[in-house]
């Protein structure tokens, strides 16, 4: 009696400990999946099925009874994108789009920024709101971009409405994607659910290399460099020199690449496996040599929906360069803001739009003045870009990571004022297994592609029962390294 109560515990949600793609419980969880989807392979609606309630339960698993938001939202978009296409009347259908639109955002704004608006209120009136400190639904930021993207699609007329509302409950709830993105577009995913499943080996090798790569990514460098290294710099940075503090920075550069990364690694990798192709999330973000090309590289379905459902019907560039500049900075504020509701994200946002606005300048000169660089030149001004764009990128990070603005400015202060560096060997001395470790995060992030491509066309030939015992071989040894508490995903919080 005592093991079934445990089993139906372990079967319930726990707040305390919500299931994660590296948690024990996950493994398990995938393989009676994966057992069952194999079952109804062949069956276009037994596969829907399926991965439909295994999705859900995924999600309950998450975050309780939240589950039934995600319910609520296919059921509300499935609806209204079927209305708005089956409406000629111009004014109606505007009309529902706008119904759609606020009902999405409202949902978002709701559990998201009350509390937040509730303290801007009480500040400038000297009002006593009580905050109601609602629970914030784990992905509901990233579905909430998910409806708003169909049914503005459908609205313009580029895809047709989801026949069945299993289909669009599957395509919003496909559980690999469903709490940390990536944003999936309807009209990317619906099209393959009616595709047979058929896995050859180059989708068993890109499949493996990505999940063994994003499992690598979060437990062995993102979660050991944070809770070794980073936690200490950020929990107070006025204890700590600006040396130690410079270092904590790039190493949260790479906490927050590999733990996002490496959960969209995994997310891409459980989906090529079960017949289904995820745009990539990440393009190797440090590498890019302006800031413009790091928006390209980072978080590319938030940055490639910010530009195509906020930036382009804000104008984008054909209202003028002022105008583009300002249409620039509000996606930004509004990217910035999305990520949470808190002073913080705003600003890191609004840097970022003044950083795009000031290379868009830089790159319209070069065009008007027709100025190219050649040779040893272009290599020397590629090196500095990729310095310039990552050390920006690494000083806003400050003010994503820090509680306040206060603990990012004294952090700023450390660097500048008390940097200290007679005591790097002593330093070195105390976290010389998180320094190398950063180290190896830095030279695989810098790793040619053709590396990463052989690597895949490898895993591509090891035969069916070579990759299940290379898989066991690896999720065994990332148990001996991994921390006795997982560490919950960063973009959990978004």
């Amino acid at each position: 009696m005592i093991n079934v109560n445990k089993l139906l515990s372990e079967l319930l949600y726990d707040p305390k400990d919500p299931v994660l793609f590296n948690s024990a419980f996950f493994f398990y969880f995938f393989a009676l999946f994966l057992m069952c989807y194999l079952a109804v392979s062949r069956s276009k609606q037994g596969r829907v099925w399926v991965y439909t309630i295994f999705s859900l339960y995924f999600f309950y698993k998450a975050c309780g009874f939240y589950v039934g938001l995600v319910i609520l939202s296919a059921i509300v978009d499935f609806n209204l994108s079927r209305w708005i296409y089956n409406t000629e009347n111009v004014v109606k259908k505007r009309s529902l789009l706008i119904l759609s639109i606020v009902l999405n955002i409202g949902l978002l704004f709701y559990f998201k920024y009350t509390d937040f608006f509730i303290g801007i209120i009480n500040d400038v009136t000297a009002g006593h709101i009580t905050p109601l400190h609602l629970l914030l639904p784990i992905g509901i930021s990233f579905y909430t971009f998910e409806n708003l993207s169909y049914t503005i699609d459908v609205y313009r007329g580029e895809i047709k409405p989801v026949q069945h509302f299993m289909d669009y409950l599957f395509f919003l709830s496909f559980f690999p994607k469903l709490m940390m993105g990536p944003i999936v577009r309807a009209a990317d995913f619906i099209p393959q659910i009616s595709m047979p499943y058929r896995l050859n080996s180059e989708d068993m090798g890109k499949g493996m290399y990505l999940i063994m790569g994003g499992l690598f990514k979060k437990i062995v460098i993102s979660d050991f460099i944070y809770q070794n290294f980073v936690q200490y710099i950020f929990d107070d940075p006025s204890k700590h020199t600006g040396l130690e503090c410079l270092l904590g920075v790039y190493g949260y550069a790479l906490v927050i690449y590999c733990d996002f990364s490496g959960y969209s690694d995994m997310a891409l990798g459980i989906a090529r496996w079960t017949g289904f192709k995820i745009p990539p999330n990440f393009d190797s973000p440090y590498q890019s040599s302006s800031i413009t090309e790091f928006w390209r590289r980072w978080h590319i379905s938030l940055s490639s929906w910010l530009r195509d459902y906020l930036y382009i019907p804000l104008g984008g560039n054909r209202k003028g360069r002022v105008r583009q500049y300002v249409n620039l900075a509000l996606t930004m504020l509004i990217g910035g803001f999305w990520h949470g509701a808190s002073w913080n994200f705003i600003f890191w946002g609004g840097m970022h739009g003044v950083a795009l606005g000031v290379d868009k300048v830089r790159i319209d000169w070069l065009k008007r003045t027709k100025k190219t660089f050649t040779g040893w030149k272009a290599g020397v001004l590629k090196v500095l870009g990729v310095l310039l764009t990552f050390h920006f990128v690494c000083f806003c990070w400050v003010f994503f990571k820090a509680a306040t603005f206060h603990d990012a400015w004294s952090l700023i202060h450390q660097v500048v004022y008390d940097f200290q560096p007679e005591i790097l060997a002593e330093l070195y001395k105390g976290y010389t297994a998180v320094f190398w470790v950063m180290a190896l995060g830095f030279v695989l992030h810098f790793m040619p592609s053709k590396a990463e491509f052989s690597l895949e066309r490898f895993l591509g030939r090891v035969p069916v029962v070579g990759s299940i015992a290379l898989m066991v071989v690896f999720i065994w040894l990332l148990v001996q390294v991994k921390s006795t508490q997982p560490m919950i995903p960063i973009y959990f919080q978004f």
